[in-house]
């Protein structure tokens, strides 16, 4: 009985030692069969791993990639991708975009893309899986730029309300000017998903580039992290929910004549300031390759693809 005492003292010593991300590993990895999700994440003692509002922070090394494919197929979860693609960005970007996801985005769930553009006749054919749809949806060519970035926001929630609730559980948006390098794949799902911007990360708070417009429906004094609009999604109820506010803060700005300063991104940051993401990407989850080398970012998932703004946004 003292032998059985010392032992279970010096196991609760051990167990005592641990952070909670560690102990949550490691129970992932005793029970594989657990229902719950966080089970098998693995901590990363380099990385900032769990929000003040428990939320994961999703890092390479924190998941094990089958229990997340075997869980969502389970559930039957599947995923609508929203780019859009208008003017110069089709040409440039969309062919290189689609074919990437083809090879590493949500493989093992059924997909639908919805591609967005003022010229359907050019979208370029692409080979796609079973359980992979690709729809085209024409929309109007802005003259600024900037109107289409912040129109999106309205297009994507008449989308899910129209079709896309009737098909998927889940919505990824993205920018078009992206490669996909790697798996990208249901770890990524959540109800509300934010990812950090690869130029902030690193950076003090006071650093962000908020809205500090006080006269703008996006002003923010303060937040949580500084999230990138080029990538965010969730199940379809939450992205509707986000569309749609976004969407009705960048109405009122217009509405006073103000516009923030860094468009939707800016209405986006504010709204994951307001209603708390469920899931954050790490910047692995769409990387700069221009900052370099760090030591923290172990894989590249999706790439930013290189950029003429100037090309691009002059007719």
């Amino acid at each position: 009985a003292e032998t059985n005492y010392t032992l279970l003292s010096l196991c609760l010593s051990l167990l005592g030692s641990f952070t909670p991300g560690v102990l949550s590993g490691i129970w992932g990895s005793v029970f594989p069969s657990s229902s719950k999700k966080s089970v098998c994440f693995r901590s990363r003692s380099d990385v900032q791993t769990c929000t003040s509002w428990n939320a994961p922070i999703i890092w390479e090394g924190m998941f094990n990639p089958g229990h997340y494919d075997q869980t969502h197929r389970s559930e039957g979860s599947s995923v609508a991708l929203t780019v859009f693609a208008v003017g110069r960005y089709l040409d440039a970007y969309l062919e290189a975009f689609l074919n990437s996801s083809e090879r590493h985005f949500m493989l093992s769930l059924p997909v639908s893309y919805y591609v967005f553009t003022d010229r359907p006749e050019k979208v370029p054919n692409v080979n796609l899986a079973p359980n992979r749809h690709l729809n085209v949806i024409k929309v109007e060519r802005h003259a600024r730029w900037q109107d289409i970035s912040m129109t999106r926001m309205k297009t994507i929630s008449d989308v899910i309300e129209a079709d896309i609730r009737h098909h998927s559980t889940h919505v990824f948006c993205f920018d078009v000017d992206q490669v996909f390098t790697g798996r990208f794949g249901p770890e990524a799902l959540g109800d509300t998903v934010a990812l950090l911007h690869a130029h902030y990360y690193h950076l003090p708070r006071k650093l962000f580039t908020y809205d500090r417009n006080p006269k703008s429906e996006a002003f923010m004094r303060t937040g949580d992290f500084y999230y990138h609009a080029a990538v965010f999604g969730g199940s379809w109820r939450s992205v509707k929910a986000l569309t749609e506010a976004c969407y009705k803060s960048i109405m009122e700005d217009k509405k006073n004549n103000v516009e923030a300063l860094w468009h939707d991104e800016s209405h986006l940051n504010k709204y994951f300031w307001l209603h708390k993401p469920s899931r954050i990407l790490s910047p692995e989850y769409c990387w700069d390759t221009s900052i370099g080398y760090r030591f923290d970012i172990r894989v590249h998932r999706l790439l930013w693809a290189p950029k003429d703004y100037y090309k691009l946004r002059t007719s």
